[in-house]
This record gives C-alpha cells, sequence and structure tokens, in this order.
C-alpha cells in the first residue's frame, strides 16, 4: 500500500496469521481482575456471567468498557439498544467460589448465592465493588460485542481482588512493595 491509502479492518483481519490458539495462550498470561456482570432478563428473573474483559474506560464521563461473548445468555439479554441497566461485580480473592458458578452455565445462577435488587439490577452481597451503569455504547466485534456503560453508582468496600491469571483464578497479588524513588 502507498502512503495515504488506509487499509480496511478486513484488509487486516486477513493479514494475521496467528492460530486462534497461540494467541488464547499468549493472553492467558495477562493478568486481569474478574468480575461478575448481572442483569434482569425479560422474564424478570436474574442473570450474570464471569468476565475477565473489563476496564475502566473513562471517568469523565465515568464509564466501564467490557467484552462479552455473544454466545453468553447475558449478552443475549443486554441487547444492542443503549439504556439497559446492568452491574458490574469485582471480586475479592475470597470470591474464586463465586466466581466459579458464574463462569459455569447453569440455568439459574442466583439459586444458592446472596443477592438483593437494586432497582433493576440484581446486586451481590458482600462484594468489594459495585457499579451499576446503563449501557451507553453497543458494538460487535469479531465473536464479542463490547459495550461501555455509563456508571450510576459505585458502592466500594475492602478486599483484595480475585486474580485471574493463566486461565486460574487462585493468582494472589500480595502487597505491592513501593521501590526506591526515581
Amino acid at each position: 500500500m502507498g502512503l495515504g491509502q488506509r487499509e480496511t479492518g478486513l484488509d487486516r483481519r486477513r493479514e494475521r496469521t496467528v492460530p486462534a490458539e497461540r494467541f488464547a495462550e499468549a493472553m492467558s498470561r495477562l493478568v486481569s481482575g474478574v468480575a461478575v456482570v448481572s442483569l434482569r432478563r425479560a422474564d424478570g428473573r436474574p442473570s450474570g456471567l464471569l468476565v475477565s474483559s473489563l476496564c475502566s474506560y473513562s471517568v469523565d464521563p465515568p464509564s466501564v468498557l467490557m467484552a462479552l461473548a455473544r454466545s453468553s445468555r447475558t449478552c443475549r439479554e443486554l441487547g444492542t439498544a443503549p439504556g439497559a441497566a446492568f452491574g458490574v461485580h469485582l471480586l475479592a480473592r475470597t470470591d474464586a467460589a463465586l466466581a466459579r458458578v458464574f463462569a459455569g452455565s447453569a440455568e439459574d445462577k442466583f439459586a444458592d448465592v446472596l443477592w438483593e435488587w437494586d432497582g433493576e439490577v440484581p446486586r451481590l452481597a458482600d462484594v468489594p465493588v459495585y457499579v451499576k451503569c446503563r449501557t451507553d455504547a453497543v458494538f460487535p466485534h469479531g465473536d464479542h460485542m463490547i459495550v461501555v456503560g455509563g456508571a450510576e453508582h459505585c458502592a466500594l468496600r475492602e478486599g483484595e481482588p480475585l486474580v485471574y491469571f493463566h486461565r486460574r483464578l487462585d493468582w494472589c497479588l500480595g502487597r505491592a512493595v513501593p521501590g526506591p524513588p526515581d
């Protein structure tokens, strides 16, 4: 391509030659926190799933960005229209069992979990961070939907984060020790 010409997204995808398995293995080495995303289903019941593709997107306006597999029930329930309410629950190191519940495919993941309704959003009890959001933007990319959610409420409590690394939920960060000044 000459200077000044732009590639299309389709052109870039054709040039990618990294096998999916190799890429998945590489990304398994990225340390991330985990969160449960929850919402009210169309039938009025709670729905939720575990995500590791979540980040703070903007402080002004306060927003989160997450990637949800299109094949997940929760992604289908969230839909593509802006304005849907959902909750983001950052998990503590002690919440590994809770994480496994929401990583599973059970029809009613809330059956044996402590939670309550926060308006129209199922809110898990005793998690370190809860952020109530509404979708601001949803767009497809590959086999996922990218969701930007505007934060409406944020609740905090103490707790060390549950860390996902190399396909395991049992990693511990430990306390960060400040290094010498630059």
